[in-house]
């Protein structure tokens, strides 16, 4: 168990820093992901950015996932292949939702970022970051758009997440960091003694540590 999230960050953050990723950019996802990203981008010298992901629920029954649009230069619409199937639906339904969602995504970044533009992945290792995963669905979809952008590796980094989970993403990055795979797992936050709700206007203060130049492009 975790005492907190900075624990899970330094802890972490030395299990990459081992493995001596090449020009790494470390990208998390908000909101619990920020903190322990943070740390990990500190201890590696390299920029950090969000990976902004929104879901596509299935028309009429929004709760279902029928895939997720990630961030990107345009963003990268990721289905589940077996959902649109079951609905009888394809690409062409989800093109207003797209776009709502697309408006979404600048709406977070203007909030959180200042509006700054995501940070160029071409050619450099991209290190995913959450504070746990559970189903892994929003992670394996953020995983596959994020290879639109050409990074020269994508690597995921996480504290605590169940073994069966890991081994449906294992697929989608170069390279899994897990610190604990407990069989018996049940939610993220039951791995810490101390998982406040991490707020927007955290997200934002750390996130403004990071806006210079030279940690942006470094």
């Amino acid at each position: 168990m975790f005492e907190d999230r900075k624990e899970a960050g330094e802890t972490l953050a030395e299990r990459i820093a081992a493995q001596h990723p090449e020009r790494p950019v470390v990208l998390a996802l908000p909101r619990g992901g920020v903190p322990i990203a943070a740390t990990v981008a500190e201890r590696l010298g390299a920029p950090l950015d969000l990976l902004l992901v929104r879901k596509l629920g299935l028309p009429g029954h929004s709760e279902l996932a029928a895939g997720a649009l990630v961030e990107g230069d345009p963003p990268q619409a990721v289905y589940n292949p077996e959902v649109l199937t079951m609905a009888g639906l394809d690409e062409r339904d989800f093109e207003v939702q797209i776009a709502e969602k697309t408006q979404e995504i600048a709406e977070r970044r203007a909030r959180w970022l200042a509006g700054r533009a995501p940070v160029d992945l071409s050619g450099r290792t991209a290190i995913v970051v959450d504070d746990g995963i559970a189903t892994g669905a929003t992670v394996r979809a953020a995983l596959r758009g994020l290879h639109a952008r050409a990074p020269a590796a994508v690597w995921l980094a996480v504290p605590v997440a169940p073994p069966d989970t890991l081994e449906r993403l294992a697929h989608a990055a170069d390279e899994v960091i897990c610190l604990d795979r407990p069989r018996d797992f049940q939610a993220v936050g039951l791995h810490y003694r101390h998982f406040p709700q991490v707020s927007s206007d955290d997200v934002a203060e750390i996130l403004a540590r990071f806006d210079t130049p030279d940690r942006r492009a470094r």
